[in-house]
């Protein structure tokens, strides 16, 4: 059986991320002491006499702290289990949008009873779920992610997709907005020619045809893509050795819009040839949703 523990910062997208789980046919439970995972697991494989395709575990800073700190061993308890295979997300945020999304609704933060500044209780929340974040299989970082671009790329990196599979998503970005901070490998690609200074390219991005051609057309840019995908061939055999079941290559230019999604967008299809679970995401570029 799969089973998927969805932990994260307090504002992050965890609620969402276990509704989209549960749109996906999970059978899913928030707030559970994850000491009582095996018994809940044992549970449902001796009563139930329809499987659900796998179960979703909200685990947070709720937890007792000691709880916390014992994680890591809890989880080799449970991947030890026969039968059992375990994946851990972690959902995250900048301070700065968390701090927006708790001024726009208001809410309470689970861990603040009033007496503690908000910006120190999401510092307190981070120290706690440390021993979780070292154990994450993915971690995703929704400081620039909408609802429906988190549940897509959920279900894009999780429905179907076998846990013996490893999950390549291809990342572009603009460094003035920050690295992102789940990037495995991060690639600059900011000493290539720029489409940003032909005014007729500056409007449009790496998705649309002039500024392909326009990249096509310089050395420097098909060389950066071969040496990478050798780069990448010969290093991700490895990480699938070491039974990794995700792994985000970012790629960065100045503003996230010309470069570093044509290079994202060159890559995907490249390893899309001969691997099933390649994705390609685009953080600058905002969804009309």
């Amino acid at each position: 059986m799969r089973i998927i523990i969805v932990s994260g910062l307090s504002g992050s997208g965890k609620t969402i991320a276990l509704q989209t789980l549960e749109d996906l046919e999970y059978y899913c439970v928030d707030n559970l002491p994850f000491n009582l995972i095996l018994p809940l697991i044992q549970e449902i494989l001796t009563t139930t006499d329809i499987l659900p395709p796998a179960v979703a575990v909200g685990i947070d800073a709720r937890n007792f702290i000691d709880e916390l700190h014992r994680f890591p061993a809890t989880l080799k308890a449970l991947r030890a289990a026969s039968d059992l295979s375990v994946e851990v997300i972690f959902l995250q945020a900048d301070d700065e949008a968390l701090l927006k999304r708790y001024n726009e609704t208001r809410r309470r933060h689970p861990l603040n009873l009033g007496s503690t500044p908000l910006q120190e209780t999401i510092y307190q929340e981070r120290r706690l779920l440390e021993p979780i974040v070292k154990c994450a299989d993915i971690i995703i970082d929704t400081s620039d992610t909408n609802i429906y671009q988190l549940r897509e790329l959920l279900r894009e990196r999780l429905q179907n997709t076998p846990r013996e599979a490893m999950s390549l998503l291809f990342e572009s970005f603009g460094f003035k907005n920050g690295v992102p901070s789940d990037a495995d490998f991060v690639f600059d690609v900011r000493c290539l020619p720029n489409p940003h200074w032909e005014l007729q390219l500056r409007h449009l991005n790496g998705l649309d045809k002039l500024v392909i051609e326009f990249l096509e057309s310089h050395s420097d840019v098909i060389n950066m893509v071969n040496d990478l995908c050798q780069f990448l061939e010969n290093w991700l055999v490895k990480f699938e050795a070491s039974e990794r079941s995700y792994l985000t290559v970012s790629i960065g230019c100045t503003g996230g819009q010309h470069r570093s999604v044509f290079i994202a967008e060159m890559l995907a299809r490249h390893f899309s040839e001969n691997r099933e679970f390649v994705m390609v995401r685009h953080r600058e570029i905002k969804s009309e949703q």
